[in-house]
């Protein structure tokens, strides 16, 4: 054949494919985790992160300078407490250490301050939210008797109390909001907890600040090292009872529509990579902003393999970010976001 009507091959060319690329990335992109430590004086690696620290209150407002030096403009805070109990209290005491890093770096930096909203990192247990009395009386004969983990693992009654827990997730967002948070993002998935939350912050004057919901948020393999880096890590059993099944996409949709209509103002889906179909489904079914979380399993694997010479870390990680805004993603939280800012 002489002459080809068609060929891709002529816009893919130095000089034009830049032009008429359809997907780009930007650092304003990007919002970057930072964990804050209230019990170490000095920074701390994240062996199963690399790059990453748990930085003490006193280097908050550093650790995101050095974030914005990148020109990544937004951060979500993190909190370990110096303290736990049964209810997670330091969640949403005034001077936790969320609240305490959210009023320094506020106060200092130009950064935009997105706070988690959740209590699985301030509860003895790991749970994200208060247990039923059942489960906790269940939960002590274990203790007592030394029952192992994986047997717990399986009971039906060690679940938490919903309800409950919407009242003190409400008093966690308050209080952050309070402190200067500029948006709260509640991650327990709780029944309820857009409308809890909404319903609290505009009681207390915070109409204003917006609600971005982990929406779609997968019972997932892919966050251990997180659950490491915020020592967050379920005492007893799994999250299975609140979390989503990885096996559900149309139930996605009826969660998302839920925190639509309680009022979230950015909707989260949670992890990004293996949940793209979700993401693409937001996207197309919900006029509402969309982010997604390239979670810390997925951030770790790259890295790994890239130690292992066996991938280009820049390359990878890019393409990885590339695919979750192509699939319409308009902001993702990930651990890549000082690395691939720099290299834009």
């Amino acid at each position: 054949m002489d002459h080809l009507t068609h060929r891709p091959r002529r816009l893919r060319r130095d000089g034009v494919r830049d032009l008429v690329s359809e997907t780009s990335l930007s650092p304003s992109d990007f919002v970057a985790p930072v964990f804050v430590d209230a019990t170490t004086e000095e920074r701390q690696p994240i062996e199963s992160m690399p790059g990453h620290e748990r930085v003490p209150l006193d280097d908050a407002v550093a650790r995101v300078e050095e974030v914005l030096e990148t020109g990544v403009e937004a951060v979500m805070l993190f909190g370990i407490p110096e303290a736990k109990d049964e209810v997670g209290s330091r969640a949403y005491a005034e001077d936790g250490v969320v609240q305490e890093a959210t009023r320094r770096i506020t106060s200092e930096t130009d950064a935009y301050v997105i706070t988690d909203v959740c209590l699985c990192e301030y509860t003895s247990h790991g749970h994200c939210g208060v247990l039923t009395s059942e489960a906790s009386e269940r939960m002590e004969e274990r203790c007592s008797s030394n029952v192992l983990e994986d047997d717990a693992a399986e009971d039906p009654d060690l679940t938490v109390d919903n309800d409950e827990t919407l009242e003190l997730l409400a008093k966690t967002a308050v209080s952050q909001a309070e402190a200067g948070a500029e948006m709260v993002a509640p991650s327990s998935m709780t029944d309820g907890m857009v409308g809890a939350i909404r319903v609290a912050l505009d009681d207390a004057g915070f109409s204003d600040v917006p609600i971005m919901s982990y929406a779609a948020k997968y019972e997932s393999a892919f966050y251990g090292p997180f659950r490491d880096a915020a020592d967050g890590a379920p005492a007893f059993g799994d999250r299975r009872h609140y979390q989503m099944d990885p096996a559900n996409r149309r139930e996605a949709g009826r969660e998302v529509a839920l925190d639509v209509e309680q009022g979230a103002d950015v909707l989260m889906v949670k992890p990004a990579l293996p949940y793209l179909d979700v993401v693409a489904d937001v996207r197309r079914e919900f006029d509402r902003p969309v982010a997604a979380y390239n979670v810390s399993g997925e951030y770790a694997m790259l890295h790994a393999a890239a130690e292992q010479g066996w991938l280009d870390l820049d390359a990878v990680a890019r393409e990885s970010l590339l695919s979750i805004k192509r699939a319409g993603a308009d902001l993702i939280v990930t651990y890549f976001a000082e690395g691939v800012a720099r290299s834009l």
